[in-house]
């Protein structure tokens, strides 16, 4: 069984990397956003207490913009599978023998292509700025970021499926939830001083743990209850999308 879904999720993640492939400028495209930080934001960080600790802001800022490169690429997923269900192509996906998980997950390890590609971008235009970088450390960083994203990109095929008729509700929810999901999880300013109903909201969000996992990784600073805190997050975020997505998928299957 678990050979069948290895197979049929890689066909399916093939697939949806083909345009991706035929027009790699799109990858290069979406690293604008992500560049204006670093050239603009990054540097206002330098005076503010909490970020960059040891010294160096790049060291604590970088790790956070990966987040946000892999947050929002994973959480527009389910923005494909609309186009899909237009187009009439998601119909005839559900009448091959792939199995339903498959088509979850390999268009969500299909966003973590990109997310390599540009990580590496950002990595490269990271160290003259005096990134500090530990090459083991940051390979376990994207790898909790992938599995992060599998399950942030579940849950928005998940979300399409129930809008299938109402784009515009995917985007209002996507962009709802995106922006406090990426500011509570301290990607782009400390949150040491926020107040305690904010202090609160951070606690209880995964992204969060992930971040502070990742800023400890790519310094190469293996601590272990923060990395471990970071991968019980992309965990338990992968588990529930996944699961959510497989039901969503049944569900639609038999509609």
């Amino acid at each position: 069984m678990l050979t069948t879904i290895v197979r049929d999720s890689s066909i399916v993640m093939v697939r949806e990397l083909r345009p991706t492939i035929r027009d790699p400028f799109t990858v290069i495209f979406s690293l604008v956003q992500p560049l204006i930080l670093l050239a603009l934001f990054g540097p206002l960080l330098k005076d503010v207490p909490g970020a960059g600790d040891s010294g160096n802001v790049w060291n604590w800022f970088i790790p956070g913009v990966l987040a946000m490169i892999a947050i929002f690429g994973t959480s527009m997923t389910g923005a494909n599978l609309l186009d899909e269900m237009h187009t009439g192509s998601h119909e005839r996906m559900l009448v091959t023998p792939l199995r339903r998980s498959s088509l979850l997950l390999g268009r969500a390890l299909k966003e973590m292509v990109p997310l390599a590609a540009q990580a590496v971008i950002i990595l490269l235009i990271g160290l003259p700025l005096g990134f500090d970088i530990d090459l083991g450390g940051a390979a376990i960083g994207i790898v909790i970021l992938g599995v992060f994203g599998i399950g942030l990109g579940a849950l928005s095929y998940s979300l399409a499926l129930a809008v299938r008729e109402q784009d515009w509700v995917f985007w209002t929810v996507q962009q709802t939830l995106m922006f406090p999901l990426l500011i509570l999880s301290g990607t782009m300013l400390p949150l040491g001083d926020a107040p305690r109903w904010m202090q609160f909201l951070v606690d209880i969000n995964p992204l969060h743990y992930v971040v502070e996992a990742e800023r400890v990784l790519f310094v190469g600073d293996f601590d272990v209850q923060t990395v471990m805190s970071g991968v019980l997050a992309a965990a338990l975020m992968a588990c529930g999308g996944l699961a959510v997505g497989v039901r969503a998928m049944g569900k639609a299957s038999r509609a």
